[in-house]
């Protein structure tokens, strides 16, 4: 069987595409058409249905499937395996929310590439549902994503936990005297915010929708650093995770506003497919990302050292 072909039915059956499948492999329409089937011919069997230009796995195809995704994690574990541990090397694909990059490109960055300097690293941002389609479709090999809790046998998750949330004004701000307020007098004041439909603004909208009520931001931004100094400045009111606002309210700098009646669980998560074979590099890369965003791995490294 060549493995070219499986590599092919692979990226097919992924994209529910022929063109996408030839695009991500740089072959012609054809050739994907051939490979697949000769693939067919050899298995005596129908692996895809073309139904309206669209390109859907038979029954036989998702057992195919299920194997094709064996046989391409027992390849590459065989070629890791060929590789000496001084010598871990390879091309890691990260997809991750905007908000956790600083987390992850601080002072250990530096240590991280001086210990392994054959990892080349691509970094994705976006929202959950394009990570999701991302890792789905083989383009990135595992993501961190900063949302409601995703639970799918589909997934490994490697790490996770909770994290707090908090609507943030400036020391000028005079909600921040009060014990607690409500959230239409949130809504009233400015706010500067993250884009819409991203993440924890998706949950804060959605929670706003389940009591009819919706917001106006006078500014959206991508950069949680550059809103905080916003904020800092009386700019407006933000809503953001207090990982990212923890060292500005430590310097008396930012304050939590005490929202009554509205709760919002976040978490954040470090996942990968099951079917997935973590290779030198792709483990070197989840461990380093387990040390530098979720703190009690940590906590836990510090107390072994």
């Amino acid at each position: 069987m060549d493995m070219k072909q499986l590599k092919t039915f692979l990226y097919v059956a992924e994209l529910n595409s022929f063109t996408q499948a030839a695009d991500k492999l740089g072959y012609s329409q054809s050739t994907v058409s051939f490979q697949i089937r000769r693939l067919e011919e050899e298995l005596d069997c129908t692996l895809f249905e073309r139904i309206n230009h669209m390109v859907v796995l038979t029954d036989q195809g998702r057992k195919v499937l299920e194997y094709a995704h064996k046989i391409e994690k027992m390849t590459k574990e065989l070629k890791g395996s060929m590789q000496r541990k001084d010598e871990i090397s390879g091309n890691i694909r990260l997809a991750m929310a905007d908000s956790l990059c600083d987390a992850f490109f601080n002072e250990d960055f530096k240590e991280f590439r001086r210990r392994y300097p054959g990892i080349i690293l691509k970094i994705m941002t976006g929202g959950t549902e394009e990570m999701f389609r991302l890792m789905n479709q083989n383009e990135a090999d595992a993501i961190l994503t900063l949302d409601s809790h995703v639970y799918d046998m589909r997934y490994v998750i490697a790490r996770e936990e909770e994290v707090g949330i908090h609507f943030v004004a400036g020391k000028d701000c005079p909600l921040i005297k009060e014990r607690m307020v409500s959230i239409e007098e949130i809504i009233r004041y400015p706010l500067v915010l993250t884009e819409k439909g991203m993440s924890y603004r998706r949950l804060m909208d959605e929670k706003l929708a389940e009591k009819s009520l919706e917001v106006r931001p006078v500014l959206e931004l991508g950069s949680t650093r550059l809103i905080s100094s916003l904020v800092e400045q009386n700019v407006g009111i933000s809503f953001l995770p207090d990982y990212v606002t923890e060292t500005k309210r430590n310097e008396g700098k930012l304050f939590c506003v005490n929202v009554k009646d509205f709760e919002i669980k976040l978490w954040k998560q470090l996942l990968y497919r099951r079917d997935k074979w973590v290779s030198p590099p792709l483990e070197s890369v989840l461990v380093y990302c387990m040390e530098e965003n979720f703190s009690d791995y940590g906590e836990m490294k510090a107390n072994k050292s």
